[in-house]
């Protein structure tokens, strides 16, 4: 219940700031009045529309029971990531090397979370699992050289690292796209298998709650 309503608590959000960034792009174009005060609202309810998107790929993850700490540690980046956006759009320029630095980072955790809390939603076949440990490792391993980047000196443009980088991120975009169809294909499986899979289930949970049962102390007479 608590998962749910976090994720209708994301879908909300979402819905409100699209719906005042509508209102508010209505209201320029009829009155021709787009300031600074205008552009930072708007920049503002961008910034929580992103910040619902990715909490709600994490809720959804979430959801489904099958991992906790990826999707919580993704709705607390995309938060602070969110808070960090507004300070700077309210604040205007920053000179500070650090904010900025720290800013970047937790965006970019953010978004992995997500992305691989999104991935992870997928129920694949056997077959198909490799895809799903390619996705974790190509991902971290694109965020932790990013994040190199981000924090050292190096310039990646004339560096082996533009060529990794550019790798990594084709087989991530590769990957994002392959997922939804390799969980596609895993649910085409025939009638038997899908009877058998069932009773397999069920067997496993009549196990678990035998042991559970024989845990339980027995009250003496």
């Amino acid at each position: 219940m608590q998962n749910l309503n976090l994720k209708k608590f994301f879908l909300y959000l979402l819905i409100g700031s699209v719906a005042f960034s509508a209102l508010v792009g209505i209201g320029v174009i009829l009155f021709g009045n787009f300031g600074e005060f205008e552009t930072k609202v708007l920049l503002t309810a961008f910034t929580i529309t992103v910040t619902s998107i990715l909490g709600l790929a994490c809720g959804a993850f979430l959801e489904t029971g099958r991992g906790r700490v990826l999707p919580v540690c993704g709705i607390g980046l995309a938060i602070l990531s969110a808070i960090l956006w507004i300070i700077l759009i309210w604040n205007g320029t920053i000179q500070n090397d650090y904010f900025v630095k720290t800013l970047m980072s937790v965006t970019l955790l953010s978004a992995s979370c997500s992305l691989i809390s999104l991935l992870s939603i997928a129920k694949l076949d056997k077959k198909f699992l490799w895809s799903h440990y390619a996705a974790h490792a190509s991902v971290w391993t694109l965020a932790a050289i990013l994040l190199f980047l981000i924090w050292t000196k190096i310039d990646a443009e004339d560096n082996w690292l533009a060529r990794v980088i550019g790798v990594l991120s084709i087989v991530v975009a590769a990957l994002t796209i392959m997922t939804p169809i390799f969980h596609w294909l895993s649910r085409q499986k025939p009638e038997g298998e899908e009877i058998d899979a069932e009773i397999a289930r069920l067997r496993a949970r009549i196990e678990e709650l035998e042991k559970q049962k024989a845990e339980i102390p027995q009250n003496a007479d």
